[in-house]
C-alpha cells in the first residue's frame, strides 16, 4: 500500500473516532435532539432579523406555571441561550435597541410576561443546578406584554416574525398560550 494511502487511512481512522467520542460525551450528533434548534429570520428591504433558538415540545404536559415556571426568569426556549439579532436600530415599547446580537430572557405569568433583551451572549441557557444563566446586569431591556390564551394547542414552542397588519412584531407561541413583542424599525438618518 502506498504512503498516501496509509495517511489517508489514519486520518480518516482519527476523524471517525474524534466524531465518536464528541458524540458520546458532549452531543450526540447522531440522533435527533429532544428539542430540535431552529433559527427564524424575517428581512424586508433591508432589514435582517434573526432568532435562534430550541424548541422544547409540550408531550402532553401541563407547561406554563408548571414545567416553565410563573414568575421566574425562562431561559425562553431550551438547551443553548435564546438569541435575537437585529441589522437595524428598533424601539421596542419606547426603548431603543441598537443594532446588535441579544440574548432573550423571559419571566412568564398567566396574563402578563417580562421580557427581556440582555446584551450578554450565553453559551447555555443554565447551569449544572438548572438555574437560568441569565444576568440582570446585562439588561438592555425590560418589558411587560400582555399573554393571549389560543384556542388550539402549539405542540412545539415556536418563535416567529409577524407582520401581516404592518405591524412587525415578535411572537412566542406555546401549548395554548401566545406574546407579541412590537418591534418599531428606526429608519436610517441620511447625511
Amino acid at each position: 500500500m502506498n504512503t498516501f494511502l496509509k495517511r489517508l487511512l489514519i486520518i480518516l481512522s482519527i476523524v471517525t473516532i474524534g466524531l465518536f467520542l464528541y458524540s458520546h460525551f458532549v452531543e450526540n450528533i447522531f440522533s435527533n435532539r429532544l428539542s430540535p434548534k431552529d433559527t427564524v429570520e424575517f428581512k424586508l428591504n433591508d432589514l435582517k432579523l434573526e432568532v435562534f433558538y430550541n424548541r422544547p415540545s409540550k408531550k402532553g404536559r401541563e407547561v406554563f406555571g408548571a414545567l416553565v415556571p410563573y414568575d421566574k426568569v425562562w431561559r425562553t426556549g431550551a438547551n443553548e441561550a435564546t438569541t435575537f439579532e437585529t441589522n437595524k436600530n428598533l424601539m421596542v415599547d419606547g426603548i431603543y435597541i441598537p443594532a446588535g446580537k441579544y440574548s432573550i430572557w423571559t419571566v412568564p405569568n398567566d396574563s402578563v410576561w417580562k421580557v427581556m433583551l440582555n446584551t450578554k451572549q450565553y453559551p447555555w441557557g443554565v447551569n449544572e443546578q438548572m438555574q437560568p444563566l441569565w444576568d440582570p446586569n446585562y439588561d438592555l431591556l425590560e418589558i411587560d406584554v400582555s399573554s393571549e390564551t389560543l384556542n388550539k394547542v402549539v405542540e412545539q414552542f415556536t418563535i416567529a416574525f409577524d407582520n401581516s397588519t404592518d405591524e412587525l412584531k415578535l411572537t412566542m407561541a406555546w401549548d395554548k398560550t401566545k406574546i407579541a413583542v412590537p418591534l418599531v424599525v428606526l429608519k436610517d438618518k441620511k447625511e
